[in-house]
C-alpha cells in the first residue's frame, strides 16, 4: 500500500474535505493530449503534465491518502500541516480539464485538472506541523529515518502528489495519531471540514456532500505510440505508462517481465528522489517473492540501451543500501527497460552486455544481476521481453 501526500491550501482543503477528493492542479492548461496522438503543447510543458498524470497513475484502490497544508500567512497558517488519514476509493487519478465544465473550479479558486477520489480511513482532527514531521529528530538513531521523500520535495520545487515510502509512512501516521493522543473523529454521518481559525479537521451536521463532477479515464498510449513513431523522446510517457497498468493484467507482457507470476506489490513509487541533486529512480516497487521482500529499482528509457545505464542505476543502489534497506530490509532486483536493439551482433551491443557483466560482478553481494528488458511496438501497443545478455 502506497501512501500519497497531496499538497493543499486552506481553500482547497475544506473543498477536499467536503466533497472528499484529492487532486493536483496543471495551472491553466489545457489536456489536449488526452486518447489523442497529437498536441499543440510545446514539449516541456506536455512533460510536465504528463509527469502529473504518471503521479495520479500510481494511485491504487485503498492506497493512504494524506494531505499537507501549506504554510499560508493570509490566511493565518504559519506552519505547513499534515492531516489524515484517508484512502483511495479508486484506481488511478481521472481528469476533469481546465474548461468552463471543471467541477468546483470557483469555489477552489484554482484549476485542479488531475483528481482522485477519497474516503476516511482513520481521520483525526489535528496536523502534526512540518518541523515536528521533518526537522525534528528526538527518538531517532540515525539520518536515514528521516522523512527524506519529503525533504527531498522541499529541496526540489513543488510536487502537488508526492509519495512517500512504507516506513515514511508509519512514522508519519504515528505522528498524526500521537499529536491527537491516538482518539481517532467519530464520523458517522457527519460532514467533515476544516475549521481554518482553529487549524482542524472538524464534523457538521451539514448534509454531505457528493462528488458529481467529471470524471474522464486518462489513455496516453495514443499519444506514446506517436512519439515513439516518430522517434521522439518519450521517457515520461513510459513512466506513466508503465505505472499506470503495471500489476493490473492490462498488458501481460509487462507484468510477466517484470513482476513475473506475482502481480501483488506493496508500494509503488514514480520519480523516487534519491539524493539532493536531481537523481530520481524512474519507477520503484517494493514486492514479496517467495516469502522474501524484493525491491526493483526500475530504469526507464525511450532510447536503446547504452554502456552508460549502470552508473546511474549504481547510484541507484548506492542511495538504496544507504537509505532504504536499513529500514526496510529487502532484496534489490535492478531493472534496465529500453527500447528494442534489432541487431545483437554489434560490437556496440556487445559494449553494453560487458557494461552489464562488471555491474554484476562488482555488486554480487549487494543486489541481484541486473536484469534487462526490452520493448517495442506491436498491435499499436507495448511490446516487453526479457532479454538474457
Amino acid at each position: 500500500m502506497t501512501t500519497h501526500v497531496f499538497i493543499v491550501g486552506a481553500t482547497t482543503f475544506k473543498l477536499h474535505l467536503e466533497y472528499l477528493f484529492a487532486g493536483t492542479g496543471a495551472q491553466n492548461n489545457h489536456i489536449d493530449f488526452n486518447n489523442s496522438s497529437n498536441t499543440i503543447l510545446h514539449h516541456t510543458k506536455e512533460n510536465m503534465l504528463v509527469g502529473m498524470i504518471a503521479d495520479g497513475s500510481r494511485v491504487r484502490s485503498g492506497d493512504q491518502v494524506i494531505f499537507y497544508l501549506q504554510q499560508e500567512f493570509s490566511k493565518k497558517i504559519f506552519e505547513g500541516k499534515f492531516f489524515g488519514i484517508f484512502k483511495a476509493k479508486n484506481d488511478w487519478s481521472f481528469l476533469d480539464n481546465n474548461d468552463n465544465g471543471q467541477y468546483l473550479t470557483n469555489e477552489l479558486e484554482k484549476s485542479l485538472t488531475f483528481r482522485t477520489l477519497i474516503e476516511p480511513s482513520k481521520v483525526y482532527a489535528d496536523g502534526v506541523t512540518e518541523w515536528e514531521a521533518l526537522d525534528e529528530i528526538k527518538n531517532m538513531q540515525s539520518p536515514n529515518q528521516m522523512l527524506w521523500s519529503l525533504i527531498y520535495r522541499k529541496l526540489k520545487g513543488n510536487r502537488g502528489n508526492t509519495m512517500i515510502t512504507i516506513y515514511e509512512a508509519e512514522r508519519l501516521c504515528q505522528l498524526i495519531r500521537d499529536r491527537n493522543n491516538r482518539q481517532e473523529l467519530n464520523i458517522g454521518g457527519h460532514k467533515l471540514s476544516f475549521d481554518q481559525n482553529g487549524q482542524k479537521i472538524v464534523l457538521t451536521n451539514d448534509n454531505v456532500k457528493t462528488y458529481t463532477g467529471r470524471k474522464e479515464n486518462i489513455n496516453l498510449l495514443p499519444r506514446l505510440v506517436t512519439k515513439y513513431r516518430a522517434n521522439t523522446s518519450f521517457e515520461t510517457h513510459l513512466q506513466a505508462y508503465i505505472v499506470r497498468n503495471i500489476g493490473k493484467g492490462i498488458n501481460q507482457s509487462l507484468d510477466n517481465c517484470i513482476l513475473d507470476e506475482n502481480l501483488e506489490f506493496e508500494w509503488l513509487g514514480n520519480e523516487v528522489s534519491c539524493g539532493v541533486g536531481m537523481q530520481r529512480i524512474d519507477v520503484m516497487v517494493s514486492t514479496i517473492q517467495n516469502g522474501q521482500r524484493v525491491l526493483l529499482p526500475i530504469e526507464l528509457k525511450s532510447v536503446e540501451a547504452d554502456i552508460s545505464n549502470t552508473k546511474q542505476i549504481q547510484r541507484y543502489i548506492d542511495w538504496i543500501e544507504q537509505y532504504y534497506t536499513p529500514n526496510r530490509q529487502s532484496d534489490i532486483q535492478p531493472y534496465l527497460v529500453s527500447k528494442k536493439i534489432d541487431d545483437k551482433t554489434t560490437e556496440r551491443y556487445q559494449k553494453i552486455v560487458d557494461t552489464f557483466n562488471d555491474f554484476n560482478a562488482r555488486n554480487s553481494r549487494r543486489c541481484n544481476s541486473l536484469k534487462y528488458i526490452e520493448y517495442h511496438l506491436e498491435n499499436a501497443d507495448l511490446f516487453f521481453e526479457k532479454i538474457n545478455y
